[in-house]
This record gives C-alpha cells, sequence and structure tokens, in this order.
C-alpha cells in the first residue's frame, strides 16, 4: 500500500441505523476519482477506505466524492493516510456527546426553555458572542433548586449514539480525551465520567445554598478556552499537530476545530460545517474511528 506523506485516504461513512455503504457505492465513489485506488471495507455496509496511490489534492477529491455520492446517506471525510490516527481527543458536550442543550433543559424548569433555547441558537450560530449570552442565559435561572440537575441528567440527558464506543476506544489504544464544554461542571462531571473521559473542563455555576445563584463564575470558558485547552493538552503530552483531533457543532468550538489536527464539525451549524476538515452529517460518533482507520472488530463498546 501507499504510504508516503503525501497519499490520501477518502472514508466513506454511513449511520449503523443505515449502512448505505455498499460495493455498488464504494465502486461508483472509486470511478468518480479518476484516480487509482485501494479499496478497504471498515465495517460492512457501514465505513470503507479509498486510498489513492496517486498524488491528488484533497479539496478537490472530497468534491469529487460528494458530487457522486449526492443525496446518499453517506458522510466523506478525506485526509493524509500516514498521520490518520490520533492521541488526543477533545470533545464539545451539548448537541456533540450528548443531544440535548443543558442550559436549555435547566430552563425548562422555570418555563423559559424558548426564550433560553432562542439565545443559545443564535449564539451556536456565532450571530452573539458566547460569554454574554451565557451570562443572560444564567441570570434567568436564579433561585432554580439545584436538585433539578440530577433529575434532568437521568430522565432528559441523552447520549449521542457511538460517543461511548469512540471514547473508550481512543484510550484503549493509549490516547488522552478531553470534555470541554462552555456548559457546566454540574453536568458535565457525571456526563463525562459516564461516557468514559479522562477529564472534563467547563464552566462553574454558583450556588447559593441549594440553589442557582444566577451568577456563573468568571472567567468564562469559552472559544478561546477550548482552544487554550487543546494547546495545552498537546503540549504536556508532547503531541505533534497532526496527533490531535476535535469535534463539535458551534461557534465557540471553531477556534478549536481549526487548530486540531483534525477537527469535526458533527451535525453542526453551516457557518462550522464549512469552516471545519471535515463534517460529519449522516453518521454516529464512530465515524471518528472509521476515519482513523479503525475496523468494525476494533471498536470498543461501551
Amino acid at each position: 500500500m501507499a504510504s508516503s506523506q503525501a497519499t490520501l485516504v477518502a472514508t466513506l461513512i454511513a449511520s449503523p441505523s443505515q449502512p448505505a455503504v455498499t460495493d455498488d457505492l464504494v465502486a461508483k465513489a472509486a470511478r468518480a476519482l479518476g484516480h487509482e485506488t485501494e479499496r478497504t471495507v471498515l465495517a460492512r455496509g457501514i465505513a470503507a477506505d479509498l486510498v489513492l496511490t496517486a498524488p491528488a489534492e484533497a479539496e478537490a477529491i472530497e468534491t469529487s466524492l460528494r458530487a457522486a455520492l449526492e443525496g446518499q446517506p453517506v458522510d466523506v471525510v478525506v485526509q493524509p493516510f500516514a498521520t490518520r490516527r490520533k492521541r488526543l481527543f477533545l470533545a464539545d458536550m451539548d448537541s456533540t456527546m450528548i443531544a440535548q442543550e443543558c442550559i436549555d433543559e435547566l430552563a425548562d424548569y422555570v418555563g423559559l426553555k424558548a426564550e433560553v433555547s432562542e439565545i443559545t441558537e443564535r449564539a451556536m450560530r456565532g450571530e452573539i458572542a458566547f460569554e454574554p449570552a451565557l451570562r443572560e442565559r444564567v441570570a434567568l435561572l436564579k433561585n432554580l433548586p439545584v436538585e433539578v440537575v440530577d433529575e434532568i441528567i437521568g430522565k432528559r440527558i441523552t447520549l449521542t449514539p457511538g460517543g461511548p464506543a469512540l471514547v473508550r476506544t481512543i484510550r484503549a489504544n493509549s490516547g488522552y480525551t478531553c470534555l470541554v464544554s462552555g456548559g457546566f461542571t454540574l453536568f458535565t462531571g457525571p456526563i463525562g465520567a459516564k461516557i468514559g473521559f479522562d477529564e472534563h473542563r467547563s464552566n462553574h455555576l454558583i450556588v447559593d445554598g441549594e440553589k442557582l445563584a444566577g451568577l456563573v463564575e468568571e472567567p468564562i470558558l469559552g472559544r478561546e478556552a477550548k482552544l487554550a485547552t487543546l494547546i495545552e493538552l498537546r503540549s504536556r503530552f508532547n503531541l505533534a499537530h497532526h496527533e490531535t483531533m476535535a469535534v463539535g457543532d458551534g461557534a465557540n468550538d471553531l477556534a478549536m476545530l481549526e487548530e486540531a489536527g483534525l477537527g469535526v464539525a458533527f451535525r453542526a451549524k453551516p457557518a462550522v460545517a464549512s469552516a471545519a476538515h471535515a463534517r460529519i452529517d449522516h453518521a454516529d460518533l464512530t465515524a471518528l474511528l472509521y476515519a482513523q482507520g479503525y475496523r468494525s472488530d476494533e471498536i470498543v463498546e461501551a
């Protein structure tokens, strides 16, 4: 197999619930490239690699594949073959590792979910700055009993499919994982532990007695803090840029995604999807394992 630094691999990935990566689809994709390829099935019906045996330009390859596969529920990740396996993984929590936005669920308890959700959506699209938007939303939660957090985690929070397998597989292969969120430690602690992360970082809600004070500790962990965490952990473990991967969905994830060796926009806002190195619109989070070349029998199931 070609293995130079310049060799590209295009990974086709579908959702396990809709296994669309058939032999015919892989053959169609290979023909569309106009290059000779070496094909490897990573998971039957779910993921396959096309390794290009001649020099090519990644953006052109991705454009050709997306055009050829238009209308198919298949994601495409194109990257250098030699550096695809990662040793540091950072992930956003809300709407990435879990399906919900925790602050919106808190707001639901005081009848303000619609109002808070609108602010959340605007912040994630990058229309308003994250930090003042967070302060504004937290202020609306004043006097909410802290005990509702456990109820929300137990009854309302659902893990994104593939997330635990993603984290546990990376850790089983000597990688380090960090949940880094603009949300709150009251959530990232138990949720991070449930998924299997090595550590978590997020914001601290100020508590007055047994109720929320409507305030968040400064400085707020947002876009720049996520970026700083990636750089700090990369330095701590003495890793090269290409050995890092990050995933997120919102505008406050962009700096982290751009700095990572592979920054993945997961079912993300349009501005984030267009700026990230790769985007996942159809598959679950195991897509980030297949993008690294893991086969289905190498995945550590939760």
